[in-house]
């Protein structure tokens, strides 16, 4: 099997070693890459710091029409690297192909974003002492960014740090997760097609004992981590003065109210707690049902969770596949076993098979359980009755995460009231938390995390507002 190379300031480059990515359903090899060596990873940064005034003065047609290359190039390519994220993640097929056409929309709103990108004008002359000045306002790149990414969509979590670095003018530096290297390697691969300039990006697939090196790097101004909170706010607290932006993940709520239509709310609850094997920030983990008709929404749920297909990720049919390994599997099954050993439940699944957790289903769940209080990143969800909406909307805040709610009501009170006092970045009303439309604005609070992705909010987390002020003008 050939050992795919890196990508070091934009052309491909080899080390001195190479590891091994292998399939969390069944073991076997997907493919070896090469490992850079701490001179070429000194290379890679230094590249990025040099072509970063060259970077930020790109005119824009060269930016987007590179990111536009992109998207075509991955809608081109996109069965194959389906098959690629199944292969080393354990995603089932199905998923895989709706991962790599989102990402196919992701470089596409940066190019269109890219194209909008533009500065403003403020008259200054609202008062005598500022008559004939005009403020010219631009948003300038702070510099390079430390891209690091999870294992959990390793093409399109990639896309939504790598594609809004591009279109602000900023070289990025990606260190994809261990687990799953080879998507962001072969997005390098489609990178180097493009006319922008040697050192604008780099694909270091390092061990992440060597990220710490590359946080700390001054040259690196920027660091956009997506990843566990004890990880994200470590690299905060290593590198105080640098901007730092963090999506770390939540226990994801869906409250279930009396007047919401039972069976839809039941298809999604199931099928959006267990897609990604539950390896997804936003999939459902606690589900909240009004009082009234709890036992009505448990009786449609369980056959939804049940008659989930499961196995190979690789057959067309399946919806819910491994865990990312055997490790985070054994994991998940230890946390279900806490809870039942304190007085949980199980309704459906709690039980493992290698890498695989069958979709699990908890009542009676304890408070202080790491199931209902913690990220599970596994497909189990929690049941918990409310015997009113305020006590529905207080469980969802009853959590040290953020991210986002999801609220099945047709009350257009009830969902302004969702919007007003839930604690979270984003509510979904009438569908699952999972909903995430990759160009709106996305991230949480509490510790979910700082900062926006979805490209505009990107872009404006990744440059800050400079002021011209233009003097002596007839206005």
């Amino acid at each position: 099997m050939d050992v795919r190379t890196f990508w070091l300031a934009g052309r491909p480059a080899a080390g001195d070693t190479e590891l091994t990515v292998t399939n969390p359903h069944d073991g076997r090899e997907v493919g070896r890459h090469s490992l850079p060596t701490d001179a070429q990873v000194e290379e890679a940064v230094a590249a990025a710091h040099a072509v970063a005034r060259e970077a930020a003065a790109l005119p824009v047609h060269v930016r987007a029409e590179a990111l536009a290359h992109v998207s075509r190039r991955i809608a081109e390519r996109a069965e194959e690297i389906a098959q690629l994220i199944t292969a080393e993640n354990g995603k089932p097929i199905f998923w895989a192909r709706g991962e790599a056409s989102r990402a196919v929309a992701t470089f596409r709103f940066a190019a269109e974003e890219a194209r909008r990108w533009s500065g403003g004008v403020q008259r200054l002359d609202t008062e005598p002492a500022a008559s004939g000045r005009l403020a010219y306002v631009s948003r300038v790149p702070y510099g390079p960014v430390l891209a690091i990414t999870p294992f959990n969509f390793p093409l399109n979590l990639v896309a939504h740090k790598v594609a809004p670095s591009i279109a602000v003018g900023a070289p990025v530096v990606v260190k994809p997760a261990p687990a799953t290297p080879l998507s962001a390697l072969l997005l390098g691969e489609i990178l180097a097609e493009t006319d922008l300039p040697p050192g604008m990006f780099s694909v270091l697939p390092v061990e992440n004992e060597r990220a710490a090196a590359l946080v700390q790097d001054p040259r690196l101004p920027v660091v956009s981590f997506t990843g566990s909170a004890p990880v994200g706010y470590a690299i905060a607290d290593q590198v105080p003065r640098k901007h730092v932006t963090l999506e770390l993940g939540g226990n994801a709520a869906a409250v279930v109210l009396a007047d919401a239509d039972l069976d839809w709310a039941a298809q999604r609850i199931a099928l959006y707690s267990n897609y990604q094997a539950g390896q997804s920030c936003i999939a459902v983990q606690r589900v909240i049902v009004e009082q009234p008709v709890y036992d009505a929404f448990v009786e449609r749920l369980l056959p939804a969770v049940t008659g989930l297909v499961t196995g190979d990720p690789a057959d067309e049919k399946t919806q819910v596949g491994p865990l990312v390994s055997e490790h985070a599997a054994e994991r998940v099954e230890q946390w279900v076993q806490e809870a039942v050993a304190a007085g949980a439940k199980v309704l459906a699944g709690g039980t493992r098979e290698g890498a695989a957790i069958a979709p699990t289903v908890l009542t009676d769940v304890p408070q202080d359980a790491k199931v209902a209080c913690e990220e599970v990143f596994g497909p189990v969800m929690i049941l918990q009755p409310a015997a009113s909406v305020d006590e529905a909307y207080a469980m969802v805040n009853d959590s040290k995460y953020g991210l986002q709610a999801g609220v099945f009501t047709r009350s257009l009170d009830a969902a302004f009231r969702a919007n007003r006092e839930l604690e979270v970045g984003g509510v979904i009303i009438g569908d699952v938390p999972s909903y995430r439309a990759d160009q709106m604005p996305y991230g949480g609070v509490k510790d979910s995390g700082i900062g926006r992705e979805g490209l505009h909010s990107a872009m404006e987390d990744l440059t800050y507002e400079k002021v011209m002020v233009l003097t002596g003008l007839t206005l």
